[in-house]
């Protein structure tokens, strides 16, 4: 059996809330559209460059702000 896993963003959402950085400061910060935000909210899939550019916004690596989980649905 193959678990299938997905990608989740709430360690950058919790990130956000420690640090008190809204949404639309993040935007600001890492040059992002609304709609890249809105897809790192659903959990979706973004580039490459939309997670270097929030790392690089909050002096964080990809661990800080995204993690692999079994996907429930699959």
């Amino acid at each position: 059996v193959v678990i299938q896993m997905k990608v989740s963003y709430k360690k950058l959402f919790k990130l956000m809330i420690d640090r008190e950085i809204k949404k639309g400061e993040l935007a600001k910060m890492a040059s992002l559209s609304q709609n890249s935000v809105a897809k790192l909210a659903k959990n979706e899939n973004v580039s490459m460059d939309v997670l270097i550019r929030v790392c690089t916004a909050l002096n964080v690596d990809f661990g800080d702000i995204m993690e692999l989980v079994p996907d429930e649905e699959a």
